[in-house]
């Protein structure tokens, strides 16, 4: 399956990694699958807020000198 795998450069490792783990986050801990929205403004509404949520979570973190990866405890 992986016979011509060639290593990924550095950067866009990082990138993917930093992306996928915001994805889970939103996933996990903000519920952003299931929402109860009735029409398209609503969803829109919805995960802008949620994905608002998680940038001040992470600016939170980042003035604390925290991981901002690590948005569950930030308030602590």
């Amino acid at each position: 399956n992986q016979k011509d795998w060639k290593p990924i450069f550095a950067p866009f490792a990082k990138a993917r990694k930093r992306i996928e783990t915001i994805f889970s986050q939103l996933c996990d801990q903000f519920m952003i699958v299931r929402n109860y929205a009735k029409q398209t403004d609503g969803i829109f509404a919805r995960i802008i807020g949620k994905i608002s949520a998680l940038t001040i979570l992470q600016y939170i973190n980042k003035m604390n000198n925290k991981p901002i990866g690590q948005i569950k405890y930030a308030l602590i």
